[in-house]
């Protein structure tokens, strides 16, 4: 048989190929000092693909409620910690729990601090990822070998030359330290634990214990503090400071502290270093948690209410039917909590936000407003005054026979909801559909630790956005210290105050989450410029306690 004839006689190969595995891929991406705005934009888009996040410590899980990222679903979130000794792990340490979830095939952004190459030391951990065939990237983050000094107030353009060191594992070398003499301005990102060993070093290269020094702990965050001192005192200082052995810490030794305190722009912010009081869930309160932040305020969300669905879903039910089967002209949404009622409801009959084709949707402000449009509904009427039921009613058009095919309108609401909308869309020709969406309760009592912190005024301010705010928090944790500042959103809300006992000090201007962080930093900065004027030291409403207690 010839060779070719032999080859036709071969059966032929239907075998498919296997595709190749999923392979992991590592993306060290620098978050900055401590600032969760000062994220990239590369940042931001690594962890919205990622299936795994890795943190160093618990602390950046605040990097990611920053209003812009969303993670993925299903988006795993691990810690690595500190070894059983309280001390950071070694870098093989810490590439062993970066390739355990990559080598699944896992897409996993590693957070680090600072800048990945320059200030975290994970070259390490990428050098283990090359040699467990895994493919790693970086998104370079703001350094915060120059941040730090700058949140400090530090312009180290005038410090007569600039020297940075990175030294976060082992000990100074006096050798490589060698070269610290010659320059006015030094910049050291360190560890607690690593202290003393730098004063020793720095001082036997012939930097004086008298030369001026800058102390500048949780650099970049809302807990940044910063001690003027000498590189002789840096050691006693930050012993004085509660810290652990592991923490970053910066220091600035010479010529550029001596002009900081005319620069400091972050620790003088009017909010700077206040605890503030949020009663609501964490998503409710993202807007404003954002804006107090950016006055320099930490802010404690505490729910002081439950979401839960109506007892009996048939009115929902019927309502979505109605909907999707052309009964309505306009879909009013009160609440970002109606929007998400409606949305899981549709969610269950596999409906999506085409649904709404056809159909008018008024959202009461602009939170509402925000989660349709995340949903991928843009609103048809959003008021442009008031931002509050009422406000949605004053700009509502009248029924119109002809313009108006239908004259029904749903509007999905709590169960405690006012009638002020229904009442006011009544009187303009519509026939509304009132429509029990979710049932609010009053949420379980907070942890003891912020029940006490609340009654013994360690809180420094607390911000209402409802009157049920104000009865629940009282009902679930008891009234606010005296010493507290108390910031309503409004007047109706102030008033629910006062029959609480409590002293209102700031009322916002318009009804508004955004609009009463506005307004309680624009009483904190009175407050500062009146303890200034007085020669009185800039102290916070919790370090200044009255001995009385609210009535």
């Amino acid at each position: 048989m010839s060779t070719s004839s032999a080859r036709k006689s071969r059966p032929e190969d239907t075998s498919v190929s296997a595709a190749p595995a999923a392979r992991g891929r590592v993306i060290f991406v620098g978050t900055g000092p401590g600032d969760p705005d000062l994220l990239t934009l590369g940042a931001i888009a690594a962890l919205g693909e990622a299936n795994a996040v890795i943190l160093d410590s618990e602390s950046q899980r605040e990097i990611l409620d920053h209003p812009a990222i969303r993670l993925a679903d299903g988006a795993e979130v691990a810690i690595l910690g500190l070894s059983e000794a309280g001390k950071p792990l070694p870098p093989s340490a810490r590439a062993k729990t970066v390739l355990k979830h990559a080598g699944a095939g896992a897409r996993v952004v590693r957070l680090v601090s600072g800048d990945p190459f320059l200030d975290a030391a994970v070259s390490d951990e990428a050098a283990a990822c090359v040699r467990g065939g895994v493919d790693f990237e970086v998104v370079p983050g703001v350094s915060s070998l120059t941040a730090v000094p700058e949140y400090a107030g530090v312009a180290l353009n005038h410090a007569g030359g600039v020297h940075f060191v990175s030294a976060t594992e082992g000990r100074f070398a006096k050798t490589a330290a060698a070269e610290w003499t010659g320059v006015a301005t030094l910049v050291v990102s360190t560890r607690v634990s690593m202290i003393n060993d730098f004063v020793e070093v720095a001082t036997a290269v012939g930097r004086q214990p008298s030369e001026p020094a800058l102390v500048t702990l949780h650099g970049g965050s809302t807990e940044q503090i910063s001690i003027a001192t000498t590189l002789g005192r840096i050691a006693a200082e930050v012993k004085a400071v509660p810290s652990e052995p592991g923490e970053l810490i910066h220091l600035t030794l010479g010529a550029a502290v001596e002009n900081r305190e005319s620069l400091s722009w972050y620790e003088t912010k009017p909010l700077f270093g206040w605890r503030v009081l949020v009663p609501r869930t964490k998503d409710q309160a993202a807007s404003m948690t954002a804006r107090l932040r950016t006055y320099g305020a930490h802010s404690d969300e505490v729910p002081t209410i439950s979401v839960e669905p109506p007892r009996s879903p048939l009115q929902m039910d019927k309502a979505v039917r109605g909907l999707v089967e052309g009964r309505y002209e306009w879909v009013a949404f009160t609440s970002v909590n109606a929007v998400r009622a409606v949305r899981e409801k549709f969610e269950q009959y596999g409906l999506d936000a085409r649904a709404f084709s056809g159909l008018k949707v008024a959202a009461v402000g602009e939170a509402t407003s925000a989660a349709l449009k995340a949903w991928g509904i843009e609103p048809d009427l959003v008021p442009s005054g008031e931002q509050s039921a009422a406000g949605l009613a004053a700009e509502w058009p009248p029924y119109d026979e002809v313009l108006d095919p239908i004259n029904r309108v749903f509007l999905p609401r709590a169960d405690i909801a006012t009638e002020t909308l229904s009442a006011a869309l009544t009187e303009l020709g519509w026939e509304v559909e009132d429509v029990t969406a979710y049932r609010t309760v009053r949420a379980a009592p907070p942890a003891a630790p912020v029940r006490e912190a609340i009654k013994t005024g360690k809180f420094d301010a607390v911000v209402f956005t409802s009157s049920s705010t104000v009865r629940n928090l009282v009902g679930i944790a008891g009234k606010p210290h005296a010493s507290t500042i108390i910031a309503c959103i409004g007047p109706a809300t102030a008033k629910t105050c006062e029959e609480h006992g409590l002293r209102v000090d700031v009322i916002a201007s318009k009804p508004s989450a955004v609009e009463l962080a506005d307004a309680l930093a624009g009483f904190a900065a009175d407050r500062r410029d009146a303890l200034v004027a007085n020669g009185d030291p800039v102290t916070k409403p919790s370090q200044r306690r009255s001995s009385r207690r609210r009535s």
